[in-house]
């Protein structure tokens, strides 16, 4: 490993701490000023982010980066101007720290309680978007940790510019050091980042299910990770029709392609499947969608290509959809347990008593009923922005906001109690 890429993870993360510690004990005030300083900055400084991001996305053409990816990569003024309320939002949002959790009292007198206290360093790695560096830092911001980000090497030049933004306005507010940026893309600096336990509290993985993986399996410092985005839309025998496909081309192609929330697979019941799928797969082939179908579907449209058991357990993040006609909810539900990745899925009925079992039976982090999978999302969960997405079940599950970030204490009042 180079020595000067573990001397500079070393140095970071020793900065993240000491800067946590302060942070952690400043006022409210203080951390909602900077954020709202912070979105002026994004601002006032638009002209300078998207020049970098133009590198990124030159070289993003060069290197046959795939259209999605170059889609979330992409920082136009409508984006940068979500980042901006990102953390206008984050800032409007109650202050987690020193939150009591619960308190009771003891037949001995005592009373004890639980209060919500920061995490510490959190070590966040990801890919292709240079709006999670916003996010990131601003939920840290709130939520009194010190952060470390290693972004990938596709927007490096579009990260770096952000994070530089965003920890100059903070430092300037009162908050310095509290944003560690790595501006190395070399790989060893994640190596090193997971080596830290002694300065890192908690690592957070954004990317590919094989590279949260190799975290989980690597890494010294707790991993919270997630699987692939495996989400389904079911069409139940009491479905509006109608609502089905606007639900399911909207969480296909509706928002971005390209995102954790958007469904890989259509499971439809048999009792509607001839009259919904000719409909719907036209209007997926308009929008420049591959379906792939097991033989029911293909019977009833022709032009689907045949799915493989690998289509089911596959997240394309891509103009593909598989779809599988079922006989039963019960078939439908085996299938998402089956092939899931328990991070979102929905199903499509009129029937209440079926909404209630899907919403009972289905473990995943986000069960809908007649809503589109891709609301998935911190910001749009009220939360203001997310560190990432948790299909874990420890700690946090779901997006993760500010509570996510903060874990808890016991604090304990007695007036003289000694144990006999």
């Amino acid at each position: 490993m180079s020595e000067n890429i573990q001397n500079s993870i070393q140095s970071k993360a020793r900065q993240a701490k000491s800067a946590m510690r302060v942070l952690s004990r400043s006022s409210v005030d203080v951390r909602n000023n900077a954020l709202l300083a912070m979105a002026e900055s994004l601002l006032n400084a638009k002209d300078k982010i998207q020049a970098a991001n133009r590198i990124d996305l030159g070289d993003g053409e060069k290197t046959g980066l795939a259209a999605p990816l170059m889609q979330r990569l992409l920082l136009d003024d409508k984006k940068i101007e979500r980042m901006a309320d990102n953390l206008r939002q984050v800032a409007a949002l109650p202050d987690p720290i020193g939150a009591v959790i619960s308190m009771g009292e003891r037949p001995n007198g005592l009373k004890i309680g639980t209060v919500r206290v920061p995490i510490g360093v959190v070590g966040v790695v990801y890919e292709s978007r240079p709006d999670v560096t916003v996010e990131v830092s601003a939920l840290c911001i709130k939520s009194g940790n010190g952060v470390i980000l290693r972004g990938g090497s596709e927007a490096i030049h579009s990260n770096a510019t952000l994070a530089r933004i965003l920890s100059d306005t903070a430092a300037a507010a009162g908050i310095p050091d509290a944003i560690q940026f790595v501006d190395t893309t070399d790989r060893q600096a994640v190596r090193e980042l997971i080596r830290l336990p002694e300065f890192i509290d908690l690592v957070i993985p954004r990317g590919s299910n094989e590279f949260v993986q190799y975290l989980m399996r690597e890494s010294d410092v707790p991993v919270l990770g997630h699987a692939d985005g495996i989400c389904h839309i079911y069409v139940d025998e009491a479905a509006d029709l109608r609502m089905a496909t606007k639900l399911c081309m909207n969480a296909k192609v509706g928002y971005k392609v390209a995102v954790c929330n958007a469904v890989e697979t259509l499971l439809v019941h048999e009792a509607v499947a001839e009259r919904y799928l000719p409909t719907l797969c036209e209007q997926l082939r308009a929008a420049d969608v591959e379906v792939r179908g097991c033989e029911r579907t293909c019977q009833i449209y022709p032009a689907a290509k045949p799915a493989t058991e690998t289509d089911w357990r596959t997240e394309y993040l891509d103009y593909i959809l598989s779809i599988r006609v079922v006989d039963s909810m019960d078939t439908a539900i085996d299938h998402i347990e089956r092939y899931g990745s328990h991070h979102s899925d929905a199903i499509v009925t009129e029937s209440y008593t079926a909404a209630e079992r899907f919403l009972k039976e289905v473990d995943s982090a986000a069960v809908y009923v007649n809503a589109s999978t891709v609301f998935t999302d911190g910001y749009e969960f009220g939360l203001g922005a997310e560190v990432g997405i948790s299909t874990q079940k420890l700690h946090s599950r779901g997006p993760m906001g500010l509570e996510g970030l903060t874990t808890y204490k016991y604090i304990i009042y007695g007036n003289g109690q000694i144990r006999l």
